[in-house]
């Protein structure tokens, strides 16, 4: 079966809540399969931006939601009732990222960090130089010793296995301290067990599939940070259909697409999950918007214009006080129907940020994480 680039934009803005807003922070999150929250403030944006009257505030309380380590090791909102099966997924992905040799923990030395965390953690949320603390009293001074390159210095070798603590289901992130970020034990929020490693991919696979599919095993692997050769025999048996004269996959029973046109403006902030996970990269990113919104195909360095669902520029926002300053670099001309549109989005994300909103069009000057 062949269908249209235009149907399938059209299903995922659909289930992104982009079109139509979903009822909680938690199901937003869900359909995008994790919100990227490495930058707090763009990853809080994202999810309120897909709820109604929902700003960071909300979102930051939501309890249904935990921030931890997901996909490709980066810090993301996740709804808490998920993790057995994000853990059960993540654990059984090949290590990756890891230090040099000479520097690198073994197995046993992992495994007794991990074990470390979960128990330090166990009754209280501790501070990054607190975790240090307890963990070097759990194991050994070994676990101090200064090894891993990091902004004015070196790192303690036991913060190699912060993300393999959060995919084991041992580590997230806490309440902030002040200024300070802290670490918790999700078992506090919900016990729970990890989901067995093939039945929590096949989940995650068709959960991506549902939210971003037609894709591909290259695809999900992509997003997953994970090996084509590793998730291919996840697809085997599931439905199959054309996309722009090549094969993609879709979740079972799900290869009915609407016969519609996705329509209407959003500004998406940076990483966020529509941008990142969705593919063929040259048709969400057509012509000019390749070059000026991605890193040589890499999506989420800048925020995004989507009209009709198709990224068509760049935006960059600058707060000062209670004034938000919002720049929109459009690469095709928008109609004054687009303008208006635009003109509301603007007011929204400055809703969900507690600003008045200014709108200028025109380049924008700044590099990528400006």
């Amino acid at each position: 079966m062949e269908i249209s680039w235009e149907a399938v934009v059209a299903r995922r803005m659909r289930r992104h809540f982009l079109i139509e807003a979903a009822e909680t922070p938690v199901d937003a999150v869900r359909a995008m399969c994790g919100a990227h929250a490495q930058i707090a403030a763009a990853g809080e944006v994202s999810v309120a931006l897909r709820v109604n009257g929902a700003n960071r505030e909300s979102v930051q309380r939501d309890e249904g939601l935990v921030k931890t380590f997901g996909p490709r090791g980066t810090v993301h909102l996740l709804p808490l009732d998920d993790l057995p099966m994000w853990t059960g997924a993540l654990t059984a992905l090949p290590a990756g990222g890891q230090q040099p040799e000479p520097i690198r923990m073994t197995p046993d030395e992992l495994d007794q960090i991990v074990a470390a965390i979960g128990e330090a953690l166990a009754n209280d949320d501790l501070t990054v130089d607190e975790l240090t603390e307890e963990v070097v009293r759990r194991t050994g001074e070994w676990a101090r010793t200064p090894t891993i390159p990091a902004f004015q210095g070196a790192w303690a070798r036991w913060r190699q296995a912060v993300h393999v603590a959060a995919h084991a289901g041992v580590l997230c992130h806490g309440p902030m301290r002040g200024r300070l970020t802290t670490y918790s034990n999700p078992h506090r929020l919900r016990p729970f067990d990890p989901m067995p490693a093939e039945k929590a991919l096949t989940e995650l696979l068709h959960r991506y599939l549902y939210s971003y599919g037609p894709a591909t095993p290259q695809q999900f692997a992509r997003w997953l940070k994970a090996t084509p050769t590793m998730v291919k025999p996840y697809f085997d048996d599931l439905p199959q259909v054309e996309l722009n004269g090549q094969t993609a996959w879709v979740a079972p029973g799900d290869d009915e697409f609407p016969d519609e046109r996705a329509e209407g403006v959003r500004l998406l902030p940076y990483f966020d999950a529509y941008g990142v996970g969705s593919f063929p990269r040259e048709l969400l990113f057509p012509g000019k918007a390749f070059d000026r919104a991605t890193a040589r195909g890499q999506a989420g360095n800048y925020p995004l214009l989507l009209v009709d669902g198709i990224v068509a520029g760049v935006w960059h926002q600058k707060k000062a006080g209670r004034k938000l300053d919002v720049t929109v670099e459009a690469l095709t001309p928008l109609n004054r129907r687009r303008r208006k549109l635009l003109d509301a989005e603007v007011d929204r994300l400055a809703a969900i940020l507690g600003c008045a909103p200014s709108l200028t069009l025109g380049d924008v000057t700044v590099g990528a994480h400006a």
